[in-house]
């Protein structure tokens, strides 16, 4: 007869081996979904942007100081890595473990997106068009080869400058990210950190010797329908960047 010992060691290792193969198995959703990622290859319509600086040459308080609407442009380029810089200081990853930004968001919800619009040679290595920041990984996805800061000045009220500027962002708000959790009440907290966003941006622009300008006055269903915006992402900010004289 065997000893008990020997059959609970027995099991034991059984169980083991068990546990070991469930591991490797790939994880399911509902609907018997495989859940785990898949390596894909590169989209060639996304673009790597130069990593952000994280110490500066001015004060944060000679930023403050100096901030100013700039509304007057030349026509000297920008380069890839001040749009970096901008793009970074307005809605970029600052940690990522937790993926908290660089503007506060009411439970960090992150309701807020930022599109590009490119001149030409508006920015070294980078053609004209609209592009779409993703803050994972510090990248642009291009979705139109078009110039069309003209369009958008002319859904801003005719405010010419912005067609002057050799890059134009437009912040766009998709509300029902926040109000999942805070209900009507989330569409001010989408106003606010667009405010807080758009700060960061004016202070970065500045310490950067650039000039921007919020501005607030134009036809949302126009703009929306010029960048061919999703229908949930509501233009809440129109900001021309260039060098100033």
């Amino acid at each position: 007869m065997e000893k008990p010992i020997f059959w609970i060691i027995f099991v034991l290792l059984l169980v083991l081996i068990g546990l070991c193969v469930l591991s490797r198995l790939p994880k399911f959703q509902k609907g018997n979904k495989v859940a785990m990622s898949t390596p894909q290859a590169p989209h060639k319509n996304i673009i790597d942007l130069p990593q952000p600086e994280l110490k500066g040459k001015m004060s944060l308080e000679e930023v403050i100081f100096k901030r100013r609407s700039r509304r007057e442009y030349t026509q000297e380029s920008l380069t890839l890595a001040q749009v970096s810089q901008i793009l970074w200081s307005g809605q970029g990853i600052t940690d990522e473990k937790t993926g908290f930004r660089s503007s506060p968001s009411a439970g960090a919800l992150y309701p807020l997106d930022i599109y590009l619009v490119v001149g030409r040679n508006g920015v070294e290595d980078l053609p004209e068009g609209v592009y779409h920041f993703l803050p994972q990984g510090q990248k642009l996805e291009k979705i139109s080869t078009e110039d069309l800061r003209e369009s958008l000045t002319k859904a801003s009220l005719n405010q010419s400058f912005i067609a002057q500027a050799p890059m134009v962002l437009v912040i766009t708000g998709e509300y029902e990210r926040t109000m999942v959790k805070y209900g009507e009440r989330g569409r001010q907290y989408v106003h606010q950190e667009a405010g807080h966003t758009a700060q960061n941006i004016y202070l970065q622009v500045e310490s950067l010797g650039l000039g921007t300008v919020t501005i607030g006055a134009f036809n949302e269903e126009e703009i929306i329908n010029i960048l061919d915006l999703p229908s949930t992402h509501h233009p809440l900010y129109v900001m021309p960047v260039g060098q100033v004289e």
